[in-house]
């Protein structure tokens, strides 16, 4: 995939101007025709076809923002025609992207009248996003089918493992977006590694049930699965949920563990090691500072800052045995739409680009997995505020931040990378991994998808 950058023709010397009303209902445009004047997808392909697309939603984005109902209307249509939903990759991204816009006019000023175009668009690539809730085995499948996730799961266990020998107790804190699918790998590891198994805690927070993956079933039955699963590998695991959300920074998670720490101080006859398990969640708190946000109020917050800063400051403070940060690299935090838009088209053609190679198109798989990168770009495009929690930063802004609180960064050992590639054989040949620093990252034809991180008190 290319970054797309060539100039697209003005939209009013490649189609033609038409009004819209939504007080006026004879004016509406059958969805099955074309607008008048507007180029077939064949001429598009005369345009530059991805490019030519990526051009339309900036142009698109500008109009909303400016408040330009008719050339917002006339892009996604124009969109509508060209970026199918069943097509090629590209043309699902922007199809995707298309209908986020779509969102995002229908509440936005004049364009609200807008809301009328997603209406007629009904089952076409403007229709609702279809998330499926999915059970324990079919979730365990769905993130096995790429190393979108397999990657952070592989050097995470590979790093504990080696940290962790020789303790007695090892307390895992699962801030994890895949709903702990990465911990019976882990448990397995741990069962064949140990001849006495040390006591696994593993506590988890209840805070993304509104973020796909969902899971269909609560996480106290998911705890009991885990710890029947732990059972049937001679290995206690005691788990424990805590209600506390990525929104305010998980403080109440924060407060149990310190007040867990002082239990094990006043006892002090336990060596215990403390897993700080971050698989893309981080990214889901707020990244404004504080002081723009007069409603949070923590007991571990003492100056303004990011909060994003601050959890890790009070992560810090705990004095982990280990930090693992796994998240996707890229920038989509920008305030500014068009700045957005381009950087997370310019990320997210990367699943539907994989998804070609693994899964048939027509399958339900296929639709589920797509469907939560729909929501991903929706979110990026259409929500503001409190409601656009996809705020993906970066690895080098993560790195800095971690080490602005005293953490260091280690490396992944010899066996964890070998075991590394030997997973991403098991892929499509476009995947491949590299060194950045001490820390891995996961690419896709060469473009940075993913990094894994292991960090240590300074």
């Amino acid at each position: 995939m290319t970054q797309f950058t060539a100039s697209l023709p003005s939209l009013h010397q490649i189609t033609t101007t038409t009004s819209f009303s939504s007080r006026n209902k004879d004016n509406q445009i059958h969805r099955t025709r074309p607008w008048p004047g507007f180029p077939s997808s064949t001429a598009f392909n005369s345009f530059g076809g991805a490019n030519c697309m990526e051009q339309l939603l900036v142009h698109c984005a500008n109009a909303i923002e400016s408040d330009d109902v008719t050339l917002a209307q006339q892009i996604l249509w124009v969109l509508n025609n060209i970026a199918s939903p069943d097509g090629d990759s590209n043309q699902r991204l922007a199809s995707a992207f298309n209908r986020a816009l779509a969102a995002r006019a229908a509440k936005s000023g004049s364009c609200k009248m807008l809301a009328v175009v997603a209406d007629v668009a009904h089952n076409t690539n403007l229709a609702a996003i279809d998330i499926h809730s999915f059970s324990v085995i079919e979730l365990a499948n769905f993130v096995d089918l790429t190393p979108w996730h397999r990657f952070g799961f592989t050097a995470a266990n590979s790093a504990i493992l080696e940290v962790t020998e020789g303790f007695s107790v090892i307390h895992i804190v699962d801030l994890s977006s895949t709903h702990c699918m990465q911990i019976p790998t882990l448990i397995d590891a741990i069962a064949t590694r140990h001849e006495v198994p040390p006591l696994i805690k593993l506590t988890v927070s209840a805070s993304n049930k509104d973020i796909p993956p969902i899971l269909n079933l609560s996480y106290d039955e998911l705890g009991a699965k885990l710890v029947s699963f732990a059972r049937s590998k001679n290995i206690i695991l005691e788990f424990k949920v805590i209600s506390s959300s990525y929104k305010d920074g998980f403080a109440s998670l924060i407060e149990h563990l310190r007040l867990q720490q002082m239990v094990l101080a006043a006892e002090g006859n336990r060596r215990e090691a403390l897993v700080i398990n971050c698989h893309m969640m981080l990214h889901y708190i707020p990244d404004e500072t504080l002081e723009s946000d007069p409603s949070i109020s923590n007991s571990y917050i003492y100056e303004s800052s990011s909060l994003r800063s601050m959890f890790l400051r009070a992560v810090r403070s705990l004095e982990p045995t280990i930090v693992v940060l796994v998240d996707e690299d890229a920038d989509l935090t920008s305030n500014n739409l068009v700045t957005r838009l381009r950087s997370a088209f310019n990320y997210l053609w990367i699943p539907y680009d994989t998804v070609d190679t693994f899964l048939p198109k027509g399958s339900r798989q296929r639709q589920w997995y797509e469907a939560d990168i729909s929501w991903k770009i929706e979110n990026v495009i259409a929500q503001e505020g409190l409601q656009r929690v996809e705020r993906v930063e970066p690895k080098s802004r993560w790195e800095q931040r971690m080490r602005n609180v005293k953490f260091q960064g280690v490396g992944l050992s010899e066996e964890g990378v070998s075991e590394m590639k030997a997973m991403l054989d098991e892929h499509a040949a476009g995947w491949g991994s590299k060194k950045e620093d001490e820390h891995l990252v996961l690419t896709w034809k060469g473009h940075n998808v993913v990094f894994a991180s292991i960090w240590m008190p300074a």
